[in-house]
């Protein structure tokens, strides 16, 4: 009888930590984090990066589209960005006072 509730009592099945291959899969698996693609501006500071991003909204008294520009500064571990490169970033914990964004990959080369 023991032995009955012993099993009863066990859960049927366990959560497995998801671990995925690339950095971009594991951002979708957390929470949904913000991902922004842009274009990199400034690539001077060590191991950041300043990404503008653009975005198109209408006017909400002209009814007008307007194209508006917002610069990210995203975390760059390995340095691996120049100026004028499109790559794709991911929100993040502040990892410093206005940095919380982070580099996921580096969608093209700058030429």
């Amino acid at each position: 009888m023991s032995e009955e509730l012993m099993k009863e009592k066990e859960p049927a099945n366990e959560v497995k930590a998801v671990v995925n291959e690339t950095p971009a899969e594991n951002a979708i698996v957390r929470n949904d984090r913000k991902m922004r693609i842009g274009i990199v501006v400034s690539a001077k500071m060590d191991k950041t990066i300043v990404v503008a991003v653009k975005s198109r909204a209408k006017h909400p008294l002209y009814k007008k589209t307007v194209n508006q520009t917002t610069k990210f500064k995203a975390h760059d571990e390995k340095n691996e960005c120049g100026a004028g490169d499109t790559v794709e970033i991911a929100e993040t914990r502040h990892i410093s006072k206005d940095k919380y964004f982070r580099l996921v990959r580096i969608i093209e080369k700058a030429k």
